[in-house]
């Protein structure tokens, strides 16, 4: 027997109306025979470091919760663009400021939808609940909750067969437990989420729940984006990371060809080493993307402070409408007027003083709906949000 065929999964004979189908049973985690972390030493080393910075990166900010509501929310766009939604980080910004956004209302609700799963989860670990398949169902549900996955059984694994590729079972490139083998191997997986002696490391064991899970697929949709939010959250669940920053969307949107030839390479090789060093790569990078985005910002906040001290008498309300943009980055003069505490002409002076100094450019609208847009902090955030053309 080769090393990696006992790594491999099996296959059960499934019946419907019309034709048979094999189904894939993964095998339990951890994989045996055990992982070979020698090659991956380097790599592993580098994560853990990239990891460790990463508690500093919101430090450098005036107020260490901006880096977080952004990215929460860039994580939210990335992460729906890859299940073929078309909205913009502007869109989803646009939207909670109750403005129009540029692409269809239903792509920035499945967005906004995200946000609110996740915050939710957020919430519950923060207040000690654990990371389990209860919670899982939960932040399903609130995913789910409007658009175009309403109809998609949310909040409840499923109870019918789904496949990946292809028009049918018979035909798909891949088709994960049938309904009936579903709760045996999402009980072992929330098993292995609280192991009270570990074999690997934080970061093997997050990679290895990601492709379990994701092979697995126990929702009719959202398994993509559940199956990412879980890397994240298991993290913060064993102290590796505190805030949750640390998003592997991106790194997945750009190699996504990759990403999906790794996590078969673990289906039908037991390349599991093949994948960890993809995913320790991807993690590499994601945490050194957020350590250099989060400097720039530092960089922007204060070289558009020194801009507004030049105003002289209207720095000071200058300077509170500063602030504000730096946590909600599309405003208009009612908005600003309402947090700050002044009137709207006064709000709408100081958003026109930051318009003149080009910290600010308006985008539509007249008068006191006027829309302001902090576009450079924008522009910083988007990088790489560009939706894919499937």
């Amino acid at each position: 027997m080769k090393k990696n065929e006992t790594r491999l999964g099996t296959y059960v004979l499934c019946k419907i109306p019309g034709e048979n189908y094999q189904a894939f049973i993964p095998p339990t985690l951890p994989p045996e025979p055990a992982i070979d972390l020698i090659p991956l030493q380097e790599l592993l080393s580098k994560a853990n470091q990239a990891i460790g910075r990463l508690d500093g990166a919101s430090e450098v900010l005036p107020d260490s919760s901006i880096l977080l509501y952004y990215y929460v929310r860039k994580e939210a766009v990335l992460s729906s663009q890859i299940e073929g939604t078309q909205s913009s980080l502007s869109d989803l910004l646009l939207y909670e400021s109750n403005e129009v956004p540029s692409v269809p209302i239903d792509d920035v609700v499945e967005v906004s939808s995200y946000v609110a799963a996740l915050e939710y989860g957020l919430k519950r670990v923060k207040e000690g609940f654990p990371l389990s398949l209860r919670l899982i169902r939960e932040m399903h549900e609130i995913l789910l909750s409007k658009g175009r996955g309403s109809n998609k059984q949310p909040g409840r694994f499923r109870t019918s067969q789904n496949w990946i590729g292809g028009t049918r079972p018979g035909n798909a490139v891949f088709v994960p437990p049938p309904a009936n083998r579903l709760m045996e191997c999402l009980s072992e997986l929330e098993k292995y989420f609280h192991l009270e002696e570990r074999t690997y490391t934080s970061l093997i064991d997050a990679g290895l729940i990601h492709v379990q899970f994701e092979t697995i697929h126990p929702f009719l949709d959202g398994n993509g984006r559940i199956g990412r939010l879980l890397i994240t959250f298991f993290l913060i669940m064993m102290g590796d990371i505190r805030e949750p920053n640390l998003y592997l969307s991106l790194f997945f949107k750009n190699n996504r060809n990759a990403y999906y030839e790794k996590l078969g390479g673990v289906r039908t090789a037991g390349d599991w080493e093949g994948w960890l060093k993809f995913f320790l790569t991807g993690v590499i990078e994601t945490a050194n993307q957020v350590a250099q985005t989060s400097q720039a910002i530092s960089n922007l906040f204060e070289e558009n402070k020194q801009k507004i001290d030049s105003l002289k008498k209207a720095r000071t309300s200058a300077h509170k409408v500063h602030e504000i943009l730096q946590q909600k980055a599309i405003l208009n003069a009612n908005n600003v007027a309402k947090i700050v505490g002044v009137s709207t002409p006064t709000a709408r002076a100081a958003l026109n003083n930051l318009k003149a100094l080009g910290i600010v450019k308006d985008i539509n609208g007249s008068g006191k709906q006027r829309i302001y847009i902090y576009k450079k902090l924008i522009d910083l955030l988007e990088t790489g949000t560009t939706p894919i053309n499937y």
